[in-house]
């Protein structure tokens, strides 16, 4: 399927509010599942996660149109990215977290753009340009200058969680090529809802047996928020904007902006934490921005030779 013939021509100036709305809330994430873990067991909270996103979607959806539309032959599309992002991308990130490094897990999520790239390129036939390569390149040795002061650690002690963590980006690289055809289908909304009640579905048996056998006396109403935030802030609306926005570009270069999260994040902590920049940052803040603006000015419009 061409991506030609579903692009839609919106101006960066409206895109890129929601980018950064997006980039944002997804900073926010790290710190707010780590206090809430702190207290609530990891599956237990993925699982109270995505049922209270599920039916917020779902309800949403049921009040915006009065059924649930999809035609039956997209059926198994839903169930491959609702497996795709919840049993494979969010449990696999919250299990390889814990045989791994921040460092090493920080690094394998900067290659997000490239899996996305690769699989867009196959799945939606989208170009894969020399300028947008580089500019993708560019983000991941920006991400790496950055977290710099030895973050990565060479050895086999964390390559079990390094490749789960690897299989999660993958998965989230699926989804997304996956979920364009079907945003462009649906809208972003339903889209979303589908995948995500799915992959609710697919791990209900097991969320439900964890949840049964966790003990709850160490949390408190703080920490039952950050399941709220992680249900609302990021499975539904970091999920739909993600999804809109999808509908609006390119996959791949979409995903070139994922690196500047790491960005805010590190001048979040500096503004709200008075956390200290040093020039690692700086240095490796302006290479990923060079690299977004490479892959975003020149990829888009370059009429270079493809690589694939």
């Amino acid at each position: 399927m061409s991506s030609k013939s579903t692009a839609v021509v919106t101006s960066m100036a409206i895109l890129l509010p929601f980018i950064l709305l997006h980039q944002i809330l997804g900073a926010m994430c790290f710190p707010i599942t780590k206090y809430g873990l702190e207290r609530i067991e990891p599956f237990t909270f993925a699982f109270f996660r995505f049922v209270i996103s599920s039916a917020v979607l779902l309800t949403i959806v049921r009040l915006r149109h009065g059924r649930f539309p999809f035609e039956r032959s997209d059926f198994g599309r839903f169930v491959i990215m609702g497996i795709l992002i919840i049993p494979f991308n969010q449990v696999g990130y919250i299990w390889g977290q814990s045989f791994t490094t921040a460092g090493h897990a920080s690094l394998i999520f900067a290659t997000t753009p490239i899996w996305v790239m690769i699989l867009a390129a196959i799945y939606l036939r989208e170009r894969i340009t020399i300028w947008r390569t580089a500019g993708i390149l560019l983000t991941v040795i920006g991400i790496v200058v950055i977290m710099g002061g030895g973050a990565i650690e060479l050895g086999t002690q964390y390559l079990v969680g390094d490749l789960l963590v690897l299989g999660c980006v993958i998965a989230w690289g699926g989804y997304t090529v996956m979920g364009k055809p079907l945003v462009e289908k649906y809208g972003a909304l339903p889209a979303t809802a589908y995948s995500i009640a799915f992959g609710t579905v697919m791990y209900f048996p097991f969320g439900i047996w964890q949840a049964g056998h966790c003990d709850y006396s160490l949390a408190g109403p703080t920490h039952w928020l950050s399941v709220l935030y992680m249900a609302i802030g990021a499975s539904v609306i970091m999920y739909v904007v993600w999804m809109w926005l999808l509908k609006q570009m390119e996959a791949s270069r979409l995903a070139v902006f994922a690196n500047i999260q790491p960005l805010i994040a590190v001048v979040a902590a500096w503004l709200m934490l008075g956390e200290t920049v040093g020039w690692m940052f700086v240095l490796g803040g302006a290479t990923v921005l060079a690299g977004v603006i490479l892959a975003e000015t020149r990829g888009r419009n370059s009429h270079s030779k493809k690589i694939a």
